[in-house]
């Protein structure tokens, strides 16, 4: 009998905790929810200007979304947008590259250099990449980027160029890979590049997949570098510098909405972006456990 009352306690008590953490997770995601929220609504908002007495608009109205692209004579949002996805789009193609090819190299070759490079690499990491800003920006005036057209090149080799030292993450998922595979190949007469291309590659979907999100995001979203860079350069503004620029005394009373309709105007190709990636992510992890 009293077995019986404690396994009835010890379930009381593990479905109070269950609800207790249910309750914990659900106001979290309340509190991370609602300022997305209320930009979404605020996007729509029908009143002018950043003071509102209302948390929802009185009226709701497209345009916002409207004055983003065809108000273009003030701030060229559409100009923003694209220099944005171009810079992010290279600077991804690029840094996944680095990535993957640094931290392979890491996993599966052994020389004599290696461990002191991956302690170098743990000690760059715990410094922000922005103290370096000044001396970077130096660098590219003295090699003609830091004008006109290229200053978009200027972006890319500045989110790309130290994409390498991120390979702690993916070398750890590369460790797991069974060097066996590797090993079988090579006794069929297959090359490096072969056995990285043909067996990793495809049990690594999931890892190379969030090096693509991570690498596509930071150029995206990036305002310090962008704006050391871009200075005064209003043609070659990225989505950050142009939103930022909406919120400034002489713009926000007209653009301030239009500033929420961009937010989440830049967020949809991340979404779509992340979207196109699940399939892979997920065809990867079922590969990786069949292998």
């Amino acid at each position: 009998m009293m077995k019986k009352k404690e396994m009835v306690g010890a379930r009381t008590r593990k479905t109070i905790t269950n609800v207790i953490v249910h309750v914990f997770l659900a106001v979290l995601s309340v509190v991370w929810l609602f300022p997305i929220f209320w930009v979404v609504l605020t996007s729509f908002r029908g009143e002018k200007g950043s003071y509102m007495s209302t948390f929802f608009p009185k009226t709701y109205t497209f345009n916002n979304y409207i004055k983003l692209f065809t108000e273009t004579n003030v701030l060229n949002f559409p100009k923003m947008f694209a220099n944005t996805l171009i810079i992010a789009i290279f600077s991804c193609a690029i840094s996944t590259f680095f990535v993957l090819a640094v931290s392979y190299s890491m996993s599966r070759l052994r020389f004599k250099a290696r461990k002191p490079l991956m302690n170098v690499a743990l000690v760059l990491k715990l410094f922000p990449a922005f103290m370096s800003m000044i001396a970077v920006y130096y660098i590219l005036k003295a090699m003609g980027l830091s004008e006109g057209a290229m200053i978009r090149v200027a972006l890319i080799l500045v989110y790309s160029g130290g994409a390498g030292i991120e390979f702690y993450i993916a070398k750890g998922f590369f460790d797991t890979i069974p060097k066996a595979l590797d090993e079988a190949a090579y006794l069929d007469g297959a090359t490096k590049f072969q056995v990285f291309t043909k067996i990793t590659v495809p049990l690594s979907k999931p890892i190379i997949v969030y090096t693509v999100i991570t690498t596509f995001i930071a150029p995206w979203v990036d305002f310090i570098f962008a704006r050391v860079i871009c200075r005064a350069n209003a043609e070659y503004y990225t989505v950050a510098l142009g939103l930022w620029k909406m919120l400034e005394k002489e713009y926000i009373d007209n653009w301030y909405t239009a500033f929420a309709a961009g937010s989440v105007c830049i967020s949809i190709p991340i979404a779509i972006l992340f979207v196109v990636t699940q399939r892979f992510y997920s065809s990867g992890m079922s590969g990786a456990v069949k292998g």
